[in-house]
C-alpha cells in the first residue's frame, strides 16, 4: 500500500514537497516514480529514483526545479517541488517498480500506485 501525502495549495513560485510512505510493503527494493494528471489529461511521468537511489530521471518540463529523493530507513520516496507554476497543477501519484530504470518513464513499468494527492498552484 503506497500512500503520497504534502499536497495541497500554494501560490506560483512557491514550493511543496510531497511524500509517499508505504505500508506492507519494503521499497528498497523497487525502483520508485512519481506521475501526474491534470483534468482531461493523460498520466505523465514526472520523476523516477533508482532502489539504491543512486540514480534519477526527470521530465523536461521539471528539471531544474523538482527534486526526487528517498530514504529507505524510512521506507519513503520524496519530491521536493521548487518554482511552481500553475501548469504543475495535478494529481500526484507515487509508483513502484520491479522493472528496469528505463522503463519507468511510462505508467506501464510499474507494478503499484498509490492513490494520489492533489497539488493546485495558483497565479
Amino acid at each position: 500500500q503506497l500512500q503520497a501525502s504534502g499536497g495541497g495549495l500554494v501560490q506560483a513560485g512557491g514550493s511543496v514537497r510531497l511524500s509517499c510512505a508505504a505500508s506492507g510493503r519494503t521499497l528498497s527494493s523497487y525502483n520508485m516514480g512519481w506521475f501526474r494528471q491534470a483534468p482531461g489529461k493523460e498520466r505523465e511521468f514526472v520523476a523516477a529514483i533508482r532502489w539504491s537511489g543512486g540514480i534519477t530521471l526527470y521530465a523536461d518540463s521539471v528539471k531544474g526545479r523538482f527534486t526526487i529523493s528517498r530514504d529507505n530507513a524510512k521506507n519513503t520516496v520524496y519530491l521536493q517541488m521548487n518554482s511552481l507554476k500553475p501548469e504543475d497543477t495535478a494529481v500526484y501519484y507515487c509508483a513502484a517498480s520491479r522493472g528496469a530504470l528505463s522503463s519507468t518513464r511510462s505508467p506501464s513499468g510499474y507494478n503499484y500506485w498509490g492513490p494520489g494527492t492533489q497539488v493546485t498552484v495558483s497565479s
